[in-house]
Protein backbone atom coordinates (compact mmCIF):
# COMPACT_ATOMS: atom_id res chain seq x y z
CA UNK A 1 0.00 0.00 0.00
CA UNK A 2 1.49 3.66 -0.86
CA UNK A 3 -0.16 6.83 -0.11
CA UNK A 4 0.66 10.09 -2.59
CA UNK A 5 3.85 12.47 -2.62
CA UNK A 6 3.47 15.57 -1.61
CA UNK A 7 2.86 16.81 -5.19
CA UNK A 8 -0.16 15.28 -6.19
CA UNK A 9 -1.48 15.48 -2.28
CA UNK A 10 -2.06 19.04 -2.61
CA UNK A 11 -4.16 18.95 -5.60
CA UNK A 12 -6.17 16.18 -4.76
CA UNK A 13 -6.99 17.43 -1.20
CA UNK A 14 -8.27 21.04 -2.52
CA UNK A 15 -10.03 19.14 -5.53
CA UNK A 16 -11.97 16.95 -2.46
CA UNK A 17 -12.29 20.44 -0.60
CA UNK A 18 -13.84 21.93 -3.63
CA UNK A 19 -16.37 18.70 -3.86
CA UNK A 20 -16.89 19.31 -0.19
CA UNK A 21 -18.18 22.93 -1.07
CA UNK A 22 -20.20 21.39 -3.69
CA UNK A 23 -21.96 19.11 -1.10
CA UNK A 24 -22.95 21.87 0.98
CA UNK A 25 -26.08 24.62 0.89
CA UNK A 26 -25.13 28.11 1.79
CA UNK A 27 -25.30 28.11 5.20
CA UNK A 28 -25.07 31.07 7.62
CA UNK A 29 -21.60 32.71 8.94
CA UNK A 30 -19.71 30.20 11.06
CA UNK A 31 -22.31 27.70 10.43
CA UNK A 32 -19.51 25.24 9.46
CA UNK A 33 -17.66 22.17 12.18
CA UNK A 34 -14.37 23.12 13.67
CA UNK A 35 -11.58 21.11 12.52
CA UNK A 36 -10.53 20.73 16.77
CA UNK A 37 -10.00 16.47 16.10
CA UNK A 38 -6.68 15.16 15.41
CA UNK A 39 -5.42 11.68 13.75
CA UNK A 40 -4.79 10.29 17.31
CA UNK A 41 -8.44 11.68 18.27
CA UNK A 42 -9.53 9.70 14.76
CA UNK A 43 -8.27 6.50 15.50
CA UNK A 44 -9.63 6.28 19.35
CA UNK A 45 -13.29 7.61 18.27
CA UNK A 46 -12.99 4.69 15.73
CA UNK A 47 -11.62 2.34 18.77
CA UNK A 48 -13.83 3.29 20.70
CA UNK A 49 -16.45 2.22 18.43
CA UNK A 50 -15.02 -1.27 17.32
CA UNK A 51 -14.93 -1.59 21.06
CA UNK A 52 -13.26 -4.95 21.69
CA UNK A 53 -15.16 -5.20 24.87
CA UNK A 54 -18.33 -5.28 23.06
CA UNK A 55 -17.19 -6.94 20.12
CA UNK A 56 -16.09 -9.70 22.00
CA UNK A 57 -18.20 -9.84 25.09
CA UNK A 58 -21.47 -9.15 23.65
CA UNK A 59 -21.31 -12.06 20.97
CA UNK A 60 -19.20 -14.54 22.93
CA UNK A 61 -22.36 -16.55 24.32
CA UNK A 62 -24.31 -16.39 21.44
CA UNK A 63 -21.42 -17.90 18.98
CA UNK A 64 -20.22 -20.39 21.25
CA UNK A 65 -23.66 -21.81 21.34
CA UNK A 66 -24.81 -21.18 17.15
CA UNK A 67 -21.18 -22.74 16.15
CA UNK A 68 -19.43 -24.67 19.15
CA UNK A 69 -15.71 -23.97 19.49
CA UNK A 70 -14.68 -23.18 15.78
CA UNK A 71 -16.55 -20.00 16.21
CA UNK A 72 -13.11 -18.22 16.92
CA UNK A 73 -12.29 -19.35 12.76
CA UNK A 74 -15.14 -16.64 12.32
CA UNK A 75 -12.77 -13.95 13.53
CA UNK A 76 -9.99 -14.18 11.06
CA UNK A 77 -12.63 -14.94 8.34
CA UNK A 78 -14.34 -11.54 8.63
CA UNK A 79 -10.85 -9.93 9.61
CA UNK A 80 -9.77 -10.49 5.67
CA UNK A 81 -13.20 -9.24 4.58
CA UNK A 82 -13.74 -6.31 6.20
CA UNK A 83 -9.98 -5.17 5.84
CA UNK A 84 -10.48 -5.24 2.17
CA UNK A 85 -13.90 -3.01 2.97
CA UNK A 86 -11.57 -0.51 4.92
CA UNK A 87 -9.03 -0.32 2.28
CA UNK A 88 -11.56 0.79 -0.28
CA UNK A 89 -13.18 2.81 2.33
CA UNK A 90 -9.53 4.72 2.80
CA UNK A 91 -9.24 5.16 -0.75
CA UNK A 92 -13.03 7.03 -0.72
CA UNK A 93 -12.17 9.15 2.46
CA UNK A 94 -8.63 10.47 1.16
CA UNK A 95 -10.53 11.51 -1.94
CA UNK A 96 -13.62 12.67 -0.66
CA UNK A 97 -13.15 13.64 2.94
CA UNK A 98 -16.72 14.78 4.16
CA UNK A 99 -18.52 14.67 6.91
CA UNK A 100 -20.91 11.49 6.84
CA UNK A 101 -18.66 9.15 5.38
CA UNK A 102 -20.95 6.27 3.71
CA UNK A 103 -23.38 8.83 2.43
CA UNK A 104 -21.13 11.32 1.04
CA UNK A 105 -19.26 8.26 -0.48
CA UNK A 106 -22.07 7.07 -2.26
CA UNK A 107 -23.30 9.94 -3.15
CA UNK A 108 -20.24 11.30 -4.92
CA UNK A 109 -20.08 8.20 -6.87
CA UNK A 110 -23.58 7.65 -7.88
CA UNK A 111 -25.39 10.41 -7.45
CA UNK A 112 -28.04 12.06 -4.61
CA UNK A 113 -30.87 9.40 -5.03
CA UNK A 114 -28.41 6.62 -4.30
CA UNK A 115 -26.41 8.27 -1.90
CA UNK A 116 -29.56 9.57 0.11
CA UNK A 117 -30.40 5.61 0.26
CA UNK A 118 -27.03 4.31 1.42
CA UNK A 119 -27.32 7.16 4.42
CA UNK A 120 -31.02 5.96 5.34
CA UNK A 121 -29.61 2.92 5.42
CA UNK A 122 -26.39 3.85 7.37
CA UNK A 123 -28.58 6.14 10.03
CA UNK A 124 -30.78 3.23 10.79
CA UNK A 125 -27.97 1.13 11.42
CA UNK A 126 -26.08 3.29 13.90
CA UNK A 127 -29.24 3.81 15.59
CA UNK A 128 -30.31 0.04 16.26
CA UNK A 129 -26.11 0.16 17.29
CA UNK A 130 -27.30 2.16 20.18
CA UNK A 131 -29.82 0.38 21.13
CA UNK A 132 -28.21 -3.20 21.10
CA UNK A 133 -24.95 -1.65 22.76
CA UNK A 134 -26.76 0.42 25.08
CA UNK A 135 -28.90 -2.77 26.08
CA UNK A 136 -25.89 -4.78 26.55
CA UNK A 137 -24.18 -2.01 28.60
CA UNK A 138 -27.23 -2.77 30.30
CA UNK A 139 -26.80 -5.71 31.64
CA UNK A 140 -23.08 -5.38 33.25
CA UNK A 141 -24.68 -2.27 34.84
CA UNK A 142 -27.35 -4.61 36.04
CA UNK A 143 -25.13 -7.47 37.79
CA UNK A 144 -22.89 -4.16 39.53
CA UNK A 145 -25.40 -3.09 41.28
CA UNK A 146 -26.67 -6.64 41.91
CA UNK A 147 -30.05 -6.48 39.80
CA UNK A 148 -31.63 -9.22 37.08
CA UNK A 149 -30.54 -7.80 34.29
CA UNK A 150 -32.38 -10.46 32.47
CA UNK A 151 -35.79 -8.50 33.18
CA UNK A 152 -36.49 -5.53 30.44
CA UNK A 153 -38.00 -3.81 33.79
CA UNK A 154 -34.38 -3.54 34.82
CA UNK A 155 -32.59 -3.41 31.46
CA UNK A 156 -34.09 -1.08 29.43
CA UNK A 157 -33.94 1.64 32.12
CA UNK A 158 -30.62 1.61 32.69
CA UNK A 159 -30.26 1.26 28.88
CA UNK A 160 -31.58 4.33 28.92
CA UNK A 161 -29.66 6.09 31.13
CA UNK A 162 -26.87 5.08 29.48
CA UNK A 163 -28.22 6.91 26.13
CA UNK A 164 -28.84 9.66 28.53
CA UNK A 165 -24.79 10.03 30.21
CA UNK A 166 -23.91 9.52 26.16
CA UNK A 167 -25.69 12.29 24.91
CA UNK A 168 -24.99 14.69 27.62
CA UNK A 169 -20.67 13.65 26.93
CA UNK A 170 -21.34 14.44 23.42
CA UNK A 171 -22.89 17.64 23.79
CA UNK A 172 -20.56 19.16 25.92
CA UNK A 173 -17.45 20.27 23.81
CA UNK A 174 -14.96 18.33 21.97
CA UNK A 175 -12.63 17.97 24.43
CA UNK A 176 -15.29 16.69 26.94
CA UNK A 177 -15.62 13.94 24.65
CA UNK A 178 -11.87 13.05 23.49
CA UNK A 179 -11.52 13.08 27.37
CA UNK A 180 -14.70 10.07 27.61
CA UNK A 181 -13.22 8.40 24.85
CA UNK A 182 -9.31 8.29 25.85
CA UNK A 183 -10.46 7.01 29.69
CA UNK A 184 -12.62 4.22 27.98
CA UNK A 185 -10.13 3.11 25.48
CA UNK A 186 -7.65 2.84 28.63
CA UNK A 187 -10.53 0.71 30.25
CA UNK A 188 -10.53 -1.60 27.13
CA UNK A 189 -7.13 -2.49 26.84
CA UNK A 190 -7.04 -3.69 30.51
CA UNK A 191 -10.39 -5.65 29.97
CA UNK A 192 -9.23 -7.38 26.85
CA UNK A 193 -5.72 -7.70 26.53
CA UNK A 194 -4.87 -7.50 30.43
CA UNK A 195 -7.59 -10.47 31.23
CA UNK A 196 -6.46 -12.22 28.31
CA UNK A 197 -2.81 -12.45 29.00
CA UNK A 198 -3.98 -13.82 32.47
CA UNK A 199 -5.89 -16.04 31.22
CA UNK A 200 -3.68 -17.76 28.32
CA UNK A 201 -1.18 -17.96 30.82
CA UNK A 202 -2.96 -19.16 34.07
CA UNK A 203 -6.67 -19.78 33.34
CA UNK A 204 -6.62 -22.61 30.08
CA UNK A 205 -9.21 -25.44 30.72
CA UNK A 206 -8.92 -26.66 27.32
CA UNK A 207 -6.02 -27.03 24.71
CA UNK A 208 -6.05 -25.44 21.41
CA UNK A 209 -6.68 -27.80 19.66
CA UNK A 210 -10.18 -27.40 21.21
CA UNK A 211 -10.82 -24.46 18.64
CA UNK A 212 -10.61 -27.76 15.49
CA UNK A 213 -13.29 -29.87 17.37
CA UNK A 214 -16.74 -28.57 16.11
CA UNK A 215 -18.49 -31.49 14.70
CA UNK A 216 -19.49 -31.10 10.91
CA UNK A 217 -17.98 -27.26 11.20
CA UNK A 218 -17.93 -27.17 7.42
CA UNK A 219 -21.35 -28.74 6.87
CA UNK A 220 -24.51 -27.68 5.59
CA UNK A 221 -27.56 -28.52 4.37
CA UNK A 222 -28.18 -29.83 0.07
CA UNK A 223 -28.24 -26.95 -2.46
CA UNK A 224 -25.97 -24.43 -3.67
CA UNK A 225 -27.01 -22.28 -0.42
CA UNK A 226 -26.73 -25.18 1.91
CA UNK A 227 -23.17 -23.74 3.29
CA UNK A 228 -25.48 -21.15 4.71
CA UNK A 229 -26.56 -23.42 7.34
CA UNK A 230 -23.46 -25.04 8.31
CA UNK A 231 -21.88 -24.13 11.98
CA UNK A 232 -19.06 -22.14 9.76
CA UNK A 233 -21.37 -19.66 8.49
CA UNK A 234 -22.82 -18.99 11.38
CA UNK A 235 -19.74 -17.82 12.72
CA UNK A 236 -18.48 -16.00 10.15
CA UNK A 237 -22.07 -13.91 10.46
CA UNK A 238 -21.40 -13.36 14.25
CA UNK A 239 -18.31 -12.45 13.88
CA UNK A 240 -18.72 -9.99 11.26
CA UNK A 241 -20.13 -7.89 14.22
CA UNK A 242 -16.84 -7.98 16.01
CA UNK A 243 -15.17 -6.01 12.66
CA UNK A 244 -17.27 -2.61 12.23
CA UNK A 245 -17.15 0.62 13.63
CA UNK A 246 -13.64 1.33 11.40
CA UNK A 247 -15.42 4.27 9.43
CA UNK A 248 -16.30 6.12 12.03
CA UNK A 249 -13.24 7.75 11.59
CA UNK A 250 -14.84 9.53 8.42
CA UNK A 251 -17.80 10.62 10.05
CA UNK A 252 -15.68 13.12 11.46
CA UNK A 253 -14.31 14.10 8.45
CA UNK A 254 -14.50 17.81 8.27
CA UNK A 255 -13.78 18.14 11.53
CA UNK A 256 -10.10 16.57 11.62
CA UNK A 257 -6.97 18.06 10.62
CA UNK A 258 -5.09 17.39 7.20
CA UNK A 259 -8.14 14.49 6.76
CA UNK A 260 -6.80 13.24 3.44
CA UNK A 261 -3.65 11.79 5.43
CA UNK A 262 -5.22 11.39 8.62
CA UNK A 263 -8.16 9.36 8.13
CA UNK A 264 -7.18 6.50 5.88
CA UNK A 265 -4.75 5.82 8.93
CA UNK A 266 -7.13 6.24 11.89
CA UNK A 267 -9.69 3.52 9.45
CA UNK A 268 -6.88 1.09 8.56
CA UNK A 269 -4.71 1.50 12.26
CA UNK A 270 -7.97 1.03 14.31
CA UNK A 271 -9.24 -2.27 12.35
CA UNK A 272 -6.18 -3.86 12.58
CA UNK A 273 -5.57 -3.07 16.21
CA UNK A 274 -9.09 -4.11 17.72
CA UNK A 275 -8.81 -7.35 14.93
CA UNK A 276 -5.56 -8.63 16.96
CA UNK A 277 -6.56 -7.68 20.55
CA UNK A 278 -10.42 -9.02 19.69
CA UNK A 279 -8.40 -12.43 18.50
CA UNK A 280 -6.23 -12.69 20.96
CA UNK A 281 -8.51 -11.79 24.02
CA UNK A 282 -11.30 -14.44 22.06
CA UNK A 283 -8.60 -17.47 21.76
CA UNK A 284 -7.71 -16.90 25.27
CA UNK A 285 -11.20 -16.57 26.68
CA UNK A 286 -12.96 -20.02 24.74
CA UNK A 287 -9.21 -21.46 26.40
CA UNK A 288 -10.67 -20.97 30.05
CA UNK A 289 -14.06 -21.67 29.73
CA UNK A 290 -14.59 -23.69 32.60
CA UNK A 291 -17.51 -26.15 31.34
CA UNK A 292 -17.05 -25.76 27.44
CA UNK A 293 -19.72 -28.32 26.77
CA UNK A 294 -22.59 -26.40 28.39
CA UNK A 295 -21.74 -23.34 26.92
CA UNK A 296 -21.80 -24.98 23.35
CA UNK A 297 -25.04 -26.68 24.77
CA UNK A 298 -26.37 -23.54 25.40
CA UNK A 299 -26.93 -24.36 29.37
CA UNK A 300 -25.49 -21.44 30.44
CA UNK A 301 -26.66 -18.34 30.46
CA UNK A 302 -23.75 -16.27 30.12
CA UNK A 303 -20.01 -18.16 29.87
CA UNK A 304 -18.33 -14.95 29.48
CA UNK A 305 -19.52 -14.17 33.25
CA UNK A 306 -19.35 -17.99 34.62
CA UNK A 307 -15.23 -17.98 32.95
CA UNK A 308 -14.17 -14.88 34.55
CA UNK A 309 -16.12 -15.60 37.84
CA UNK A 310 -14.25 -19.12 38.32
CA UNK A 311 -11.08 -17.89 37.95
CA UNK A 312 -11.44 -14.32 39.22
CA UNK A 313 -13.84 -14.45 41.70
CA UNK A 314 -16.76 -12.23 42.89
CA UNK A 315 -14.07 -9.64 44.11
CA UNK A 316 -12.39 -8.56 40.90
CA UNK A 317 -14.85 -9.82 38.62
CA UNK A 318 -16.97 -6.55 40.43
CA UNK A 319 -14.19 -4.37 39.38
CA UNK A 320 -13.63 -6.00 35.99
CA UNK A 321 -17.85 -5.28 34.97
CA UNK A 322 -16.77 -1.28 36.27
CA UNK A 323 -13.93 -1.98 33.02
CA UNK A 324 -16.65 -3.69 30.90
CA UNK A 325 -19.66 -0.56 31.55
CA UNK A 326 -16.87 1.67 30.28
CA UNK A 327 -16.17 0.03 27.34
CA UNK A 328 -19.73 -0.27 26.09
CA UNK A 329 -19.75 3.35 27.41
CA UNK A 330 -16.72 4.32 24.94
CA UNK A 331 -18.70 2.52 22.31
CA UNK A 332 -21.88 4.46 22.85
CA UNK A 333 -20.11 7.72 22.90
CA UNK A 334 -18.23 6.59 19.24
CA UNK A 335 -21.48 5.27 17.52
CA UNK A 336 -23.57 8.11 18.49
CA UNK A 337 -21.07 10.79 17.91
CA UNK A 338 -21.00 8.65 14.06
CA UNK A 339 -24.76 9.01 13.47
CA UNK A 340 -25.05 12.93 14.87
CA UNK A 341 -22.48 13.94 12.07
CA UNK A 342 -24.42 11.51 9.47
CA UNK A 343 -27.44 12.80 10.77
CA UNK A 344 -26.05 16.81 10.21
CA UNK A 345 -24.37 16.00 7.07
CA UNK A 346 -28.39 15.20 5.88
CA UNK A 347 -29.66 18.00 7.27
CA UNK A 348 -26.84 20.62 5.39
CA UNK A 349 -28.50 18.85 2.17
CA UNK A 350 -31.95 19.36 2.94
CA UNK A 351 -32.63 15.93 3.07
CA UNK A 352 -34.63 15.33 6.06
CA UNK A 353 -37.39 16.60 7.59
CA UNK A 354 -36.43 19.43 10.11
CA UNK A 355 -33.29 19.92 8.74
CA UNK A 356 -33.19 23.54 9.45
CA UNK A 357 -32.99 22.77 13.33
CA UNK A 358 -30.72 19.33 12.92
CA UNK A 359 -27.93 21.35 10.88
CA UNK A 360 -27.46 24.08 13.63
CA UNK A 361 -24.58 23.89 15.24
CA UNK A 362 -24.39 25.02 18.88
CA UNK A 363 -21.90 26.65 21.36
CA UNK A 364 -18.27 27.68 21.23
CA UNK A 365 -17.23 23.82 19.52
CA UNK A 366 -20.17 24.36 17.20
CA UNK A 367 -21.09 20.89 17.66
CA UNK A 368 -24.34 19.63 16.06
CA UNK A 369 -26.15 19.26 19.50
CA UNK A 370 -29.53 19.05 18.10
CA UNK A 371 -28.35 16.11 15.68
CA UNK A 372 -26.98 14.29 18.86
CA UNK A 373 -29.68 14.80 21.07
CA UNK A 374 -32.20 13.09 18.07
CA UNK A 375 -30.15 10.19 17.73
CA UNK A 376 -30.24 9.33 21.59
CA UNK A 377 -34.37 9.81 21.19
CA UNK A 378 -34.31 7.68 17.91
CA UNK A 379 -32.33 4.61 19.73
CA UNK A 380 -34.39 5.36 23.16
CA UNK A 381 -37.77 5.25 20.71
CA UNK A 382 -36.54 1.31 19.98
CA UNK A 383 -36.87 -0.29 23.71
CA UNK A 384 -40.84 -0.22 22.99
CA UNK A 385 -40.15 -3.02 21.41
CA UNK A 386 -38.72 -4.84 24.17
CA UNK A 387 -39.29 -8.80 23.73
CA UNK A 388 -37.56 -11.88 24.67
CA UNK A 389 -35.16 -11.68 22.19
CA UNK A 390 -34.70 -8.26 21.89
CA UNK A 391 -31.13 -8.52 22.32
CA UNK A 392 -30.37 -11.11 19.72
CA UNK A 393 -32.36 -9.40 17.24
CA UNK A 394 -30.45 -5.83 17.22
CA UNK A 395 -27.29 -7.55 17.05
CA UNK A 396 -28.29 -9.43 14.11
CA UNK A 397 -29.88 -6.39 12.72
CA UNK A 398 -27.20 -4.16 13.25
CA UNK A 399 -24.57 -6.54 11.67
CA UNK A 400 -26.88 -6.96 8.67
CA UNK A 401 -27.54 -3.17 8.24
CA UNK A 402 -23.72 -2.17 8.50
CA UNK A 403 -22.84 -4.74 5.67
CA UNK A 404 -25.99 -3.27 4.04
CA UNK A 405 -24.93 0.23 4.40
CA UNK A 406 -21.14 -0.64 3.26
CA UNK A 407 -22.57 -2.22 0.18
CA UNK A 408 -23.63 1.16 -0.81
CA UNK A 409 -20.25 2.80 -1.70
CA UNK A 410 -18.21 -0.60 -2.33
CA UNK A 411 -20.74 -1.43 -5.06
CA UNK A 412 -20.41 2.19 -6.35
CA UNK A 413 -16.79 1.87 -6.38
CA UNK A 414 -17.03 -1.65 -8.62
CA UNK A 415 -19.40 -0.25 -11.24
CA UNK A 416 -17.54 2.88 -11.08
CA UNK A 417 -14.50 0.56 -11.80
CA UNK A 418 -15.98 -1.28 -14.35
CA UNK A 419 -16.70 2.05 -16.32
CA UNK A 420 -13.51 3.65 -16.14
CA UNK A 421 -14.70 6.44 -13.59
CA UNK A 422 -12.66 5.27 -10.97
CA UNK A 423 -11.44 8.63 -9.36
CA UNK A 424 -7.68 9.09 -8.52
CA UNK A 425 -7.40 9.12 -4.66
CA UNK A 426 -4.64 10.44 -2.69
CA UNK A 427 -4.59 7.40 -0.63
CA UNK A 428 -4.03 4.81 -3.50
CA UNK A 429 -3.32 0.75 -3.91
CA UNK A 430 -1.59 1.21 -7.13
CA UNK A 431 -1.98 -2.16 -9.19
CA UNK A 432 -4.12 -3.97 -6.26
CA UNK A 433 -7.22 -1.44 -6.58
CA UNK A 434 -9.21 -3.01 -8.72
CA UNK A 435 -8.67 -6.42 -7.20
CA UNK A 436 -9.20 -4.98 -4.22
CA UNK A 437 -12.82 -3.44 -5.09
CA UNK A 438 -14.22 -6.29 -6.74
CA UNK A 439 -13.33 -9.01 -3.55
CA UNK A 440 -14.45 -6.77 -0.81
CA UNK A 441 -18.05 -6.38 -3.50
CA UNK A 442 -17.99 -9.95 -3.67
CA UNK A 443 -17.32 -9.81 0.19
CA UNK A 444 -20.08 -7.94 1.22
CA UNK A 445 -23.05 -9.59 -0.86
CA UNK A 446 -22.19 -12.49 0.53
CA UNK A 447 -21.69 -11.82 4.19
CA UNK A 448 -24.81 -9.39 4.16
CA UNK A 449 -26.96 -12.70 2.89
CA UNK A 450 -24.86 -14.92 5.58
CA UNK A 451 -26.16 -12.19 8.48
CA UNK A 452 -29.87 -12.12 6.76
CA UNK A 453 -29.88 -16.03 6.43
CA UNK A 454 -32.81 -17.41 9.33
CA UNK A 455 -31.24 -19.55 11.68
CA UNK A 456 -32.48 -21.05 14.59
CA UNK A 457 -35.42 -23.06 13.77
CA UNK A 458 -36.72 -22.45 17.26
CA UNK A 459 -37.62 -19.21 16.67
CA UNK A 460 -40.76 -17.66 15.80
CA UNK A 461 -41.04 -17.09 11.84
CA UNK A 462 -40.73 -13.22 12.78
CA UNK A 463 -37.78 -13.42 14.68
CA UNK A 464 -36.11 -16.00 12.45
CA UNK A 465 -36.60 -13.16 9.40
CA UNK A 466 -36.16 -10.37 11.87
CA UNK A 467 -33.08 -9.13 9.40
CA UNK A 468 -35.00 -9.63 6.05
CA UNK A 469 -38.73 -7.76 7.29
CA UNK A 470 -37.19 -5.01 9.42
CA UNK A 471 -34.84 -4.36 6.42
CA UNK A 472 -38.36 -4.45 4.14
CA UNK A 473 -39.93 -2.19 6.46
CA UNK A 474 -36.75 0.86 7.19
CA UNK A 475 -36.34 0.03 3.30
CA UNK A 476 -40.33 1.18 2.57
CA UNK A 477 -40.00 4.14 5.21
CA UNK A 478 -37.08 5.15 3.41
CA UNK A 479 -38.80 5.44 0.56
CA UNK A 480 -41.99 7.21 1.60
CA UNK A 481 -39.63 9.74 3.13
CA UNK A 482 -37.87 10.36 0.28
CA UNK A 483 -40.51 10.84 -1.98
CA UNK A 484 -42.23 13.02 0.67
CA UNK A 485 -39.35 15.72 0.35
CA UNK A 486 -39.14 15.61 -2.92
CA UNK A 487 -43.20 16.42 -3.14
CA UNK A 488 -42.40 18.88 -0.87
CA UNK A 489 -39.31 20.19 -2.50
CA UNK A 490 -41.80 20.34 -5.91
CA UNK A 491 -44.47 22.42 -3.86
CA UNK A 492 -41.49 24.97 -2.69
CA UNK A 493 -39.96 25.44 -6.23
CA UNK A 494 -43.41 26.24 -7.89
Amino acid sequence: MESSTPSTHAPAQAGAHTAAADSTQEQAPGATLLRGFSLRTAFSLAFAFISPIVALYSIFALGVSSAGPGFWLGFPAAMAGQLLVALVFAMLVSRYPLEGSVYQWSRKLAGPRYGWFAGWAYICTLVITMAAVALGGAGFVAQLLGLDGSSSAVSVPLALGLLALATWGNTRGRHVLAAMVSLCVLAELIASVGVGIWLLLYGRVSPASVIFSTPGFLQGSTGWLGFLDSPAAAAVAICGWAFVGFEAAGSIAEEVRDPAYSLPRAMLGALVFVACIVSFSGFALLLAVPQLAQAVAGHSADPVVDTLLHHFGPGFYRFLLVLFVIGFMACLLGVQTSVSRVIWAFARDGALPGARRLARLSGADRLPADAVIASGFLASLLFTLSASHLYAILVASTSAGFYLAFGFPILAAAWALLRGRWPQTPFTLGWATAPVIVLAALWIVFETVNIAWPRGAQLPWYEAWSVVLLTVFLGTLGFIVQRSLDNYRGVTES
